[in-house]
């Protein structure tokens, strides 16, 4: 059932996928009470790494789902040790824009969460989403566990069969160093709403997000 339900989410969404200060303060707040709460109580919790484009983007699809508790922008997959995002932009490093996903696995599965990865970015350009270009942008999925990896297989081999024209790109590798990003790059979107990327890139993504898995959705 939800291979079917997967495919219909990827045949319906697209791929081209102003708060004032008070409303950003009380969005900002009530994220971070959401997360206190679950991080605190005895929820067995998983941990999720994927890497779609630029992390603010990513970061703002997953903060929308039920059972995510606390996404986490950051880089992996490179040869330097605790980089800095000026390195990144280089795309010398070798590493990716990441987001680690800590997840409740009672309210959100793991396929959920993979639906909601292929559905919100292009997985077949290679090193890049729209104007993001490099190394550092490419789609990679980081698995934690062999379960994840098999998950993450199984889909792929479906969307390749039956939905994507071209070649799914998206990279498959066990669980790299990961390495927190600046905190300037933490809960971006909810911060920087009016700013021009997230006007024009990170919004339209997120209305099309919503209209998808408006069942998934945080109430």
């Amino acid at each position: 059932m939800y291979a079917r339900n997967f495919l219909f989410f990827c045949l319906l969404i697209g791929f081209a996928i102003a708060s004032c200060a008070n409303q950003k303060s009380s969005q900002t707040q009530v994220l971070k009470n959401m997360n206190e709460e679950v991080i605190n109580s005895n929820a067995q919790l998983d941990t999720a790494t994927f890497g779609g484009g630029c992390f603010w983007c990513v970061e703002a699809v997953f903060q929308q789902l039920e059972g995510v508790v606390k996404v986490v922008s950051g880089y992996a997959g490179g040869k330097v040790a605790n980089p800095s995002y000026k390195e990144i932009c280089t795309g010398r490093t070798g590493h990716a824009e990441v987001c680690q996903i800590i997840y409740d696995p009672k309210k959100i599965t793991y396929t959920e969460l993979l639906q909601a990865f292929f559905s919100s970015h292009d997985p077949t350009t290679l090193n890049r989403q729209g104007a993001d270009v490099g190394t550092q942008y490419r789609s990679v999925i980081m698995y934690h566990t062999e379960t994840q990896k098999r998950e993450a297989q199984q889909i792929i081999k479906e969307l390749n069969e039956k939905v994507f024209d071209n070649k799914i790109v998206t990279e498959l590798t066990y669980n790299q160093p990961f390495y927190k990003a600046e905190e300037y790059h933490q809960n971006y979107y909810n911060l920087n709403s009016e700013q021009s990327y997230c006007s024009y890139v990170i919004t339209p993504k997120l209305e099309k997000f919503k209209k998808v898995f408006k069942d998934k959705l945080k109430k």
